[in-house]
């Protein structure tokens, strides 16, 4: 699988390259990952990639040619690889990531033979021009504003590294994450037995699988029914 980031701050995505779980799947040769700066791809001599917006107003734009041209460089560069690029936009207008999407991008990239482009604007954004013509997905991480797009990079590439054979040591971990089956994960105990005052409940300690299947099942409708019915309900849209 392959993963291409266009950021005008590479260094960011030193925390997936470099740590846990993504690294450890760096290096098992599941991902390759490649960042494009566009101050690359300018012919100025202060590599401009922003401008003020027409119409006015506080902030810079990104410009529509140096990104453009990076994502031309991807195209050429990804196909010497026989894949396709997918042009993943992160905005607050973009559909709201979930755990299905997260699957869904995976196969599309496994299957489909797709580059995940990671477009990550700056600035006030991106020239409107650039987004109509290059960009396949629009992706928000939800109803808030950050600073650029390298951070929901950074949580989608973590998201899908998980779920690739042999990225988690053990392959139920992910079958066992929440949203996984639409629901928040059960609560999870470890020793000692008893901290604070608080047990470790009696099931977990029995032995008896089928028993304790069914103690985090009903655990797990608990806490979602309490914490995010939101999740109940959509799951009985789909039923």
């Amino acid at each position: 699988m392959r993963f291409d980031a266009v950021t005008l701050f590479p260094e960011m995505f030193d925390a997936v390259l470099d740590y846990g779980i993504t690294r450890r799947a760096l290096d098992r040769g599941l991902y390759r990952f490649r960042a494009w700066n566009p101050r690359d791809f300018t012919d100025d001599p202060h590599r401009t990639v922003d401008d003020r917006p027409y119409g006015g107003g506080p902030g810079m734009l990104m410009l529509a040619e140096p990104l453009d041209r990076t994502l031309n460089a991807v195209r050429q560069d990804v196909a010497a690889e026989g894949l396709t690029p997918w042009v993943v936009h992160f905005s607050p207008r973009g559909r709201p990531l979930t755990q299905s999407r997260v699957m869904e991008l995976k196969d599309v990239a496994l299957d489909r033979k797709r580059a995940l482009v990671l477009l990550c604007g700056r600035y006030e954004g991106i020239d409107e021009r650039l987004l109509q013509l290059r960009v396949d997905e629009d992706i928000s991480l939800g109803d808030f504003v950050l600073s650029g797009g390298e951070l929901p990079a950074l949580a989608l590439m973590d998201a899908i590294i998980r779920q690739l054979p042999g990225a988690l040591n053990d392959a139920e971990s992910a079958l066992q994450d929440s949203f996984s089956d639409g629901l928040l994960d059960c609560p999870h105990y470890t020793r000692p037995e008893v901290w604070q005052g608080m047990a470790v409940p009696e099931v977990l300690k029995g032995g008896n699988h089928a028993a304790i299947a069914a103690w985090r099942r009903e655990a797990s409708l608990r806490l979602t029914a309490a914490l995010r019915p939101d999740l109940l309900d959509k799951r009985q849209e789909q039923d």
